[in-house]
């Protein structure tokens, strides 16, 4: 297997023990990146090349208080943006929770979500994580399946376009699932969906009154997690946010935005965190396929006879 890109990303890092502060869980041993100035990325237990000990009791409440560790104890920072994706978005609420009630030794100063099922009523579950939730056909499936698979699996779906067996992207899944026999562990890993079944309204409500301003950043070709979700968050907890809050949508780009439009994925965090000036709806380059601004957050909505009067008049030439 050509795993370069996996080797490539685990040759830049390292591994600490930790482990819970409650609970009988033995310590793990999690990787980490750190790059250019104090900032960085982590596996968490379960995933990538940290350990993934069966029955170890996985969950999002263990991941936020590895985020806390990690920032205070093994990075130390004091402030920081937190730029989310996928199951990292569930984290990334509870942190941003522990934030804004102060309980936190971070200042978090920007929230960064894209895309992610942070709406199960929206979202769209693919058959193999509806199988992983359950154990019984999870035991099944795991006997037969291999990382390749899996991998191969998410490349032809979370992909635009969709990635082949042999893409780089691809054999760097599958060395990471194969990494401490993860398939194992999946089915446990998934079960954050269960998790977020019953608190994401309470923790989308906490969203809603942060401190800090929020963005949304959505590929819009994901069918998972597709638009809608992303949509019904915006209208429903941040539109009406005070701060400096916004939506973009990037166009040619699948639920792995950040991998199909790099450069787009890029553009839209500078614009977002270093606002040059008040900019409307609109794209953020002339080109075809470039990143859409779709909304900023405001006090209120005007009455549609107050949009009307503030249009200027049509130009008769």
């Amino acid at each position: 297997m050509n795993a370069s890109r996996a080797e490539d990303w685990r040759s830049r890092g390292g591994h600490f023990s930790w482990r819970p502060a409650e609970g009988d869980a033995s310590p793990v041993e999690i990787f980490h990146v750190e790059m250019g100035d104090p900032s960085a990325a982590l596996d968490f237990p379960g995933y990538g090349f940290s350990d993934k000990p069966p029955g170890w009791g996985y969950s999002l409440a263990r991941d936020e208080e590895l985020i806390e560790y990690y920032a205070a104890q093994v990075i130390g920072a004091e402030s920081g943006v937190v730029v989310a994706h996928d199951r990292g978005d569930s984290v990334a609420l509870l942190h941003a929770a522990r934030c804004a009630e102060g309980r936190s030794a971070m200042r978090l100063e920007h929230l960064v979500l894209s895309n992610a099922n942070i709406f199960l009523p929206l979202s769209n579950l693919t058959g193999a994580q509806r199988q992983a939730l359950d154990a019984e056909s999870w035991a099944k499936a795991a006997a037969v399946a291999t990382p390749a698979m899996v991998a191969e699996g998410m490349g032809a779906q979370m992909f635009t376009p969709p990635r082949k067996p042999g893409d780089p992207e691809v054999e760097a899944l599958a060395a990471t699932f194969a990494h401490g026999d993860g398939i194992k562990v999946l089915h446990e890993g998934i079960h954050y969906l269960v998790e977020r079944s019953k608190d994401e309204q309470r923790w989308l409500t906490a969203l809603a009154e942060a401190p800090f301003p929020v963005t949304v950043i959505w590929g819009l070709y994901d069918t998972v997690s597709p638009p809608r979700v992303a949509s019904y968050v915006w209208d429903q907890y941040l539109m009406l946010k005070p701060g400096g809050n916004r939506l973009y949508y990037i166009p040619d780009a699948n639920h792995y935005l950040q991998v199909d439009r790099p450069d787009a994925f890029v553009k839209v965090l500078l614009h977002t965190l270093e606002p040059t000036a008040d900019q409307g709806p609109g794209a953020l380059e002339p080109e075809l396929g470039a990143p859409l601004l779709v909304d900023s957050s405001r006090e209120r909505l005007p009455a549609a006879a107050d949009v009307l009067r503030t249009q200027p008049p049509a130009n008769p030439n």
